[in-house]
């Protein structure tokens, strides 16, 4: 038998290769704008065309490469920053493996041009699927463009797992705000189709922040520095007041690379505890400098995972400097312990405490309580306890029910709850007629009697299955009615949300949204959802957008399929939201006739039945 086992050629190998380092065209984008900075330039320049499927070039001032070091830096594992094993632990630059330009003229058509600054002439290297097609001397200015051209051209199957040109220039926006915010003494560019959606001028962090975030963040930065024997900190976060609902602006850096640690990132939050409410994201951008044999960034082929050495002493660290910031910057809640003078005023303060007073007090149940039987493990009878209200208010006792307020007493009846449901009862869990007297519970719950007992419904979900439903039509040919806006608002967009919103306009337009294009990074809402209140659409769109970005719904499913997901989520009736027994009626009814009003899109129930043998069990009865 002959044997089984041969070496790749070397193209197949490496275009294996190239799949670990060059995912999408956002892959090339960082790996090449990190080189441009590992060259010492103080200006990169990052043009695209077709979303990086035909063009991702990124032209640099730095110190350029000699004739051997351009053709060598295309081998595989070619790397002048490492020469043996201990330098993996003192890694200071952002490329060290050497795999990055072989991966991608593995997988894409290459051009080069690069001189130094003691050379009259540069190197022009034309690569084609890993193999040179031209090699020769060029005029040049002193630094490196590198052109990749038509990503994937020669793995076609790999090139039809690319999303939509939005979807994959959102990530190339991603990388290079990543490498911008690391370095904000570089000047950044970024060209997409012949149009500039980023100029970033040289400056400080908080400049660079604002010139990326936008011009609103200036006010809610909050600096943090902190400098210690083991690491330092330093950056910026947001006012509690600037916190999201949704997870948006958080970046953090380590040794200036960006990375995703869930683990620092609950440092940061435990340090905005009840500061922020509750499912809301403060904004973060925070950098660690430490010793690099502290940490192993060798663990991922993005490099955007790292193991640290000892992880509770940074997260300790991290915690501590943000609330250090915060408080520094009297953000944080403090305790207020001069007495109100009003209360000075009450005759419980004023008056002393006579020993009639105290013989009263003594006697009662209420005293004993706390100083007989060990006192927190005393639990008195329920004979015991019916004395009370007595001793708050010594007119109470007789049945009645003493106002606070007129001094008056009121006889009150309780409603009789069986009568009611059986005077309600319906044939079916969301049959609800208008006679029937829903109630709210706790401003999120509706419940309602029917003749198997009682159903209790969601409000939140109930409206979220409701408007989904509604929604998943619009988009598939009955569009939302649009109300034109007699003032339309302008919105002002981010870079990165710019290119959002130009992919979902049309999809916007199919679910009541009428927005256009209105000058550079600014778009015009024409109109809106029939039935949406008016006067806040700018708001409106800004906290869709941001729903839209960090909607996770758990499963794949289409652009359209999200965002009417994440409208649903965003327009739905909040917990804590007071509704009229006709709303009530209204939703129920609304729910009644959905495909599948049970559950939400998210699988959660949107309603709940007690039966009546359940709810007798409840109460012991057999």
């Amino acid at each position: 038998m002959s044997d089984l086992i041969h070496l790749l050629p070397d193209n197949i190998a490496n275009q294996i290769a190239a799949g670990e380092v060059i995912q999408r065209p956002a892959s090339a984008v960082k790996e090449l704008l990190e080189n441009a900075v590992d060259a010492g330039a103080d200006e990169i320049r990052l043009i695209i065309n077709d979303a990086g499927k035909s063009l991702v070039q990124v032209i640099d001032n730095g110190k350029g490469m000699s004739e051997t070091d351009a053709r060598m830096c295309f081998e595989r594992h070619a790397t002048s920053k490492i020469s043996k094993i201990d330098d993996l632990f003192s890694i200071r630059t952002m490329g060290f493996r050497g795999e990055a330009l072989a991966s991608i003229a593995a997988v894409a058509q290459v051009e080069l041009k690069t001189r130094r600054a003691e050379d009259i002439l540069g190197t022009y290297i034309e690569i084609d699927n890993s193999q040179v097609k031209k090699q020769e001397p060029c005029s040049a200015p002193t630094g490196t463009s590198f052109a990749m051209k038509n990503l994937f051209f020669n793995v076609p199957a790999r090139r039809n797992f690319l999303k939509s040109n939005a979807s994959e220039m959102r990530h190339i926006v991603d990388e290079f705000i990543h490498v911008a915010l690391a370095f904000p003494e570089i000047l950044f560019t970024l060209t997409s189709n012949g149009q500039e959606v980023f100029h970033l001028a040289k400056g400080t962090l908080k400049q660079r922040i604002v010139q990326v975030m936008g011009s609103a963040y200036a006010s809610k930065l909050v600096g943090v520095m902190e400098q210690t024997d083991y690491l330092n900190i330093y950056g910026f976060v947001g006012k509690p007041d600037a916190a999201k609902k949704t997870r948006g602006d958080q970046y953090l850096f380590v040794n200036n690379r960006f990375i995703k640690s869930a683990y620092l990132n609950h440092a940061v939050m435990n340090a905005y505890q009840e500061m922020i409410a509750d499912q809301s994201f403060p904004l973060y951008v925070l950098f660690i400098d430490l010793d690099p044999a502290q940490l192993d960034i060798n663990v991922h082929p993005t490099k955007q995972e790292i193991k640290f050495e000892d992880e509770k002493i940074v997260y300790a660290f991290v915690q501590a400097a943000v609330k250090h910031a915060l408080a520094q910057y009297s953000v944080t809640p403090t305790l207020d312990f001069d007495l109100d003078p009003a209360i000075q005023q009450l005759e419980a303060v004023s008056k002393p405490f006579t020993s009639e007073n105290i013989a009263a007090a003594s006697a009662s149940n209420l005293f004993h309580t706390f100083t007989q039987k060990h006192q927190a493990h005393k639990v008195e009878s329920r004979n015991e306890l019916q004395g009370w209200r007595q001793y708050y208010d010594p007119g109470a006792g007789s049945g009645a029910e003493h106002d606070v307020a007129t001094g008056q007493k009121e006889n009150k009846t309780e409603p009789d709850f069986l009568e009611v449901f059986a005077n309600q009862a319906k044939t079916s869990p969301l049959d609800i007629t208008d006679e029937t007297k829903p109630v709210q519970l706790h401003l999120s719950y509706i419940m309602f009697p029917t003749m198997k007992g009682v159903v209790m419904v969601h409000q939140q979900l109930a409206h979220e299955r409701v408007l989904y439903e509604r929604l998943s039509d619009a988009v598939t040919g009955k569009p939302v009615a649009t109300q034109r806006s007699l003032f339309p608002a302008t919105c002002m967009l981010s870079p990165a949300d710019t290119t959002l919103m130009e992919e979902l306009i049309p999809d916007l337009k199919l679910l009541g949204y009428l927005v256009e294009p209105f000058g550079k990074n600014s778009f015009v809402i024409q109109g809106t959802p029939a039935g949406i209140p008016q006067g806040t659409e700018s708001q409106d769109i800004e906290k869709l957008l941001e729903a839209y970005k960090h909607f996770s719904p758990g499963v794949a499913c289409s652009g359209k399929e999200k965002l009417v997901r994440a409208m649903a989520s965003r327009q739905s009736i909040k917990t804590g939201t007071s509704l009229s027994d006709q709303e009530m009626r209204n939703l129920i009814k609304d729910l009644s006739l959905c495909r599948q009003p049970n559950i939400t899109i998210g699988g959660n129930p949107t309603y709940v039945e007690f039966g009546k043998d359940y709810l007798e069990k409840l109460f012991s009865r057999p």
